[in-house]
């Protein structure tokens, strides 16, 4: 556990001060002369019960510290359903995915199997799709509505090229909008250029303190892909910088690994799956590398892969149900003084 206010843990030490209070107060009581007619039958009176007098005091001070560990805002890592999880797909739309050696196209078994992805996949979690070629472009933003990934999946258009580098580098552009990361200026440099003047200018990228890879509970990308890299960034590179942001990196390779399928446009070197790169993008990032070679492989990697992303733990503010518990505590030890004194309200 760790507080975002430690310095009210100061207060703490303080409370020791209600005990010595406490305790000061009974004696002063018991110095008071109180007379009956047989002090014997009051002590037996009150035989067993001194114990009680104790309780009220005890758990107010217990509320009292309770209240101060709110104040100092404690956060601890609880596993929670967040709505705000997310899950991009980075789905390769090149032409080398119409190549039929996974039934009916490779791009068909895809789509199909990664419908079925989010039909298993729980309600609560946002997903995004980003689709690459020789260039990447958001296809679908982060949502939760399943309706319109199922449409952008089946709207895939197919074009030449594979900028693996770059569907990662979109997606983490997507998941942290804040850090101003911006694929055109990684790709084509930050040079000054005209610019109109009601458009803002745009804040330059945020420096991040690199996190151990995998760290980031709250997203994961999954990567799909056929080939080798043809263009844009390189691949490492783009994983090097999901991986200081702790995010995994899932990479699922469909097709040949030798390039040796029948190419009807002479794409056999593009064909040919890049297999080292994408595990060393998967083990570099924390995430795992499936190879699917048919239809049902490929579903069967998403099956797994959806019992993968559903348990999530994140940093929790705990001021509120801390607070809401010293409340209750508090309340308890009025009621209880009430109950057990014998006072009356009037």
């Amino acid at each position: 556990m760790s507080f975002l206010w430690p310095d009210c843990l100061w207060f703490l030490p303080a409370l020791a001060l209600l005990p010595a209070a406490y305790v000061w107060l009974l004696r002063r009581r018991s110095k008071r002369a109180l007379h009956y007619s047989s002090l014997a039958l009051v002590r037996d009176a009150l035989a067993g019960r001194n114990w009680r007098r104790h309780v009220p005091p005890a758990m107010f001070l217990l509320a009292c510290a309770g209240l101060l560990l709110a104040a100092a805002r404690p956060v601890a890592r609880v596993p929670l359903p967040w709505a705000r999880s997310s899950i991009m797909l980075a789905m390769d739309v090149s032409l080398s995915m119409r190549v039929s050696d996974v039934l009916p196209t490779r791009l068909a078994a895809a789509q199909e199997s990664a419908k079925l992805f989010l039909r298993e996949l729980p309600k609560d979690i946002e997903v995004g799709l980003v689709t690459f070629a020789g260039s990447s472009q958001v296809a679908q933003r982060a949502t939760l509505d399943r309706a319109s990934l199922v449409t952008s999946i089946d709207g895939f258009q197919m074009q030449m090229g594979t900028a693996v580098g770059d569907a990662i580098v979109l997606c983490l552009a997507e998941l942290f909008p804040e850090q101003g990361i911006d694929l055109g200026d990684m790709t084509f440099g930050s040079r000054p250029r005209g610019r109109s003047l009601d458009e803002k200018a745009k804040p330059p990228p945020r420096q991040i303190t690199p996190v151990a890879p995998g760290s980031f509970d709250s997203a994961a990308i999954i990567l799909l892909s056929d080939g080798r890299r043809t263009t844009g960034i390189d691949t490492l590179e783009a994983a090097k910088m999901a991986a200081d942001r702790g995010v995994r990196i899932y990479v699922v390779g469909l097709g040949t690994v030798d390039g040796d399928t029948a190419t009807p446009d002479g794409l056999a070197i593009y064909m040919k799956l890049d297999e080292p790169t994408l595990r060393e993008v998967a083990r570099m990032t924390g995430g795992e590398y499936f190879h699917a070679g048919t239809a049902e492989a490929l579903r069967s990697v998403y099956e797994k892969l959806g019992s993968r992303v559903q348990v999530l733990t994140r940093d929790t503010e705990l001021t509120g149900v801390v607070a809401l518990v010293s409340a209750v505590v508090a309340i308890a030890a009025a009621a209880l003084s009430l109950l057990w004194s014998g006072s009356r309200l009037y």
